[in-house]
């Protein structure tokens, strides 16, 4: 695959992974310091990792979310949490559990933090329940 390929691969599973308005919103941000990182993971993360055919979708969202909290990277964790909850099918539960798996091999005190960001991100988008 050429870089152009892998560039379009890319940024059609990062548009079904983080949302349109997301990478919307990345694209009108770029500028002259960050516009070759943003083509570099587009092509490498999106277009080379997210687009490999062993892993479905869901388990590397997972896998994301997980690593995230195991390396305190709180903007990626509050970004990909909420678009596994609104883009990709996960519920507050799914989430949950996730967390739980993370506190033991984690530890308490980074998925007390990510608890906490979840929590916030679960109300904004009116996943709460009583």
């Amino acid at each position: 695959m050429d870089d152009q390929k892998r560039r379009d691969a890319g940024m059609n599973v990062r548009r079904k992974v983080l949302g349109n308005a997301w990478v919307y919103k990345s694209i009108a941000n770029r500028n002259a310091f960050n516009t070759d990182f943003q083509d570099m993971i587009t092509r490498y993360a999106w277009g080379e990792i997210w687009t490999r055919p062993h892993f479905d979708e869901r388990t590397r969202r997972v896998l994301v979310i997980g690593t995230m909290v195991a390396l305190g990277q709180w903007d990626e964790f509050r970004l990909h949490v909420r678009a596994a909850l609104a883009e990709g099918g996960f519920t507050p539960d799914d989430i949950k559990e996730i967390l739980l798996q993370q506190a033991i091999y984690c530890g308490v005190p980074a998925v007390n933090h990510a608890v906490k960001e979840a929590s916030a991100i679960v109300q904004e988008l009116g996943l709460l329940k009583a």
